[in-house]
């Protein structure tokens, strides 16, 4: 049965973006950041710095195996605020870090936090919505969520300005303890007790068993994975492409969030067009796209034609697919398990962050100071990712499924 969220709609959608944007803001703050702490922390190689963005991705992506069966048992609020906190703590300890492997533990409590959070917060959207009315929803928060991309950077570029990056964890902290106090006092618990799981083995591992075994949700998690890896890859290697090949300098962020706009403006397009035309119509055509221009993107740098203008188009448009993919990908794995949307969450956040992390970091570790590399992420990971979507919708693409689920018109 669905719930009212109790609070009116602007601050839920709000509550809910803020908490997921917490993620993006932990990666993309830091990528100004990167030259001035390897410097700090005597990392010699560049690509060596992509670990930084890489532990907090796997403690992001691993624990929210965790956390699903403990949100699905003792309801999402309590996940929720002892994520927030250790994601706060977490900051704490970043800030008096003496060396890469203390950041990187930190980093990894940091994602572990994080991850408490966003399997909390998409089970309570999950609780309150279905069909093609979560699919909207999805897209209003990922709307938000991808404003934070845009002024990221730029913020970690300005604390830089006027102060060391320590203190861009410190912001981090300020961050995490505003959304905690914001969640605990506003946010509802949206899971009621007689729909509550125990926490006993064969019934988690049974959770466990029907979200990957269930056609759609494994094969569009396992498919976000790979459109994560080609996202994480542009996350990891941006800072050097944008630097190094293009000699931006300091322009680096204002680019990199001309780019995020587009994801953005996506999203809000998709929250309109998503109810009249289907998440599949949609989603499948821009997977489509993220292929064909990661494609032109690996093809212009292999026959030597790199330019920064062209190159700021096509990635552009890859960039702008992402935000028609990534809310329906997530809504269409969810849609089937209603009834264990915790277990369902961690699944799918686990199998996209902590496999789009890996697949990243490896099209990462492949830099060679082209653009080659990046384009050949999106492209392989673009025809694996449509291939998982074949096996989840058993070889057809583009129909309109969900419009014949009777919950979609709840």
């Amino acid at each position: 049965m669905l719930r009212d969220p109790g609070i009116p709609l602007a601050e839920f959608i709000t509550i809910i973006a803020m908490i997921m944007a917490l993620n993006a803001l932990a990666i993309d703050v830091m990528l100004p950041a990167l030259p001035a702490i390897g410097d700090a922390l005597n990392i010699v190689r560049e690509n060596d710095r992509h670990l930084i963005l890489v532990s907090y991705l796997f403690g992001f992506g691993g624990a929210q195996l965790f956390f699903g069966p403990i949100a699905d048992s003792l309801g999402r609020r309590t996940v929720l605020v002892g994520g927030l906190a250790l994601y706060s703590v977490a900051s704490v300890a970043a800030i008096f870090t003496q060396d890469l492997n203390q950041l990187l533990l930190a980093r990894v409590f940091q994602g572990v936090g994080c991850a408490g959070a966003r399997v909390a917060a998409l089970s309570v959207v999950r609780d309150c919505y279905t069909g093609r009315r979560m699919g909207k929803m999805m897209s209003l928060v990922m709307m938000v969520f991808m404003s934070v991309p845009v002024i990221a950077p730029a913020i970690g570029q300005a604390i830089l300005l006027v102060s060391g990056w320590r203190w861009i964890f410190t912001m981090l902290l300020v961050s995490g303890c505003i959304m905690l106090v914001w969640s605990a006092l506003r946010l509802p618990e949206t899971l009621a007790r007689e729909n509550r799981r125990p926490i006993e083995l064969a019934k988690i591992s049974e959770a466990y068993r029907t979200a990957l075994t269930t056609r759609a949700c494994l094969g569009y998690a396992v498919g976000t994975a790979f459109i994560f890896g080609g996202l994480f890859a542009f996350l990891a290697m941006s800072q050097q492409v944008f630097v190094d090949v293009f000699d931006l300098g300091r322009m680096f962020p204002l680019v990199f969030a001309s780019i995020a706009v587009s994801m953005a403006v996506a999203s809000f397009t998709n929250a309109q067009l998503v109810e009249a035309l289907g998440m599949r119509r949609l989603s499948h055509a821009a997977l489509i796209v993220y292929t064909v221009f990661g494609f032109a993107i690996f093809a212009f740098s292999a026959l030597g034609h790199e330019n920064l203008w062209v190159f700021f188009i096509l990635v552009t448009i890859v960039m702008t697919c992402f935000g028609f993919v990534g809310a329906n990908f997530n809504a269409m794995a969810m849609e089937p398990l209603g009834k264990i949307a915790g277990t369902a969450a961690s699944v799918i956040g686990f199998i996209s962050t902590a496999g789009g992390a890996f697949l990243g970091y490896v099209m990462g570790q492949l830099y060679d100071g082209s653009t080659a590399p990046l384009g050949l992420a999106f492209t392989a990971y673009g025809l694996i990712a449509i291939g998982f979507v074949l096996f989840a919708e058993r070889g057809r693409m583009f129909h309109a499924l969900e419009r014949n689920d009777p919950a979609s018109k709840v």
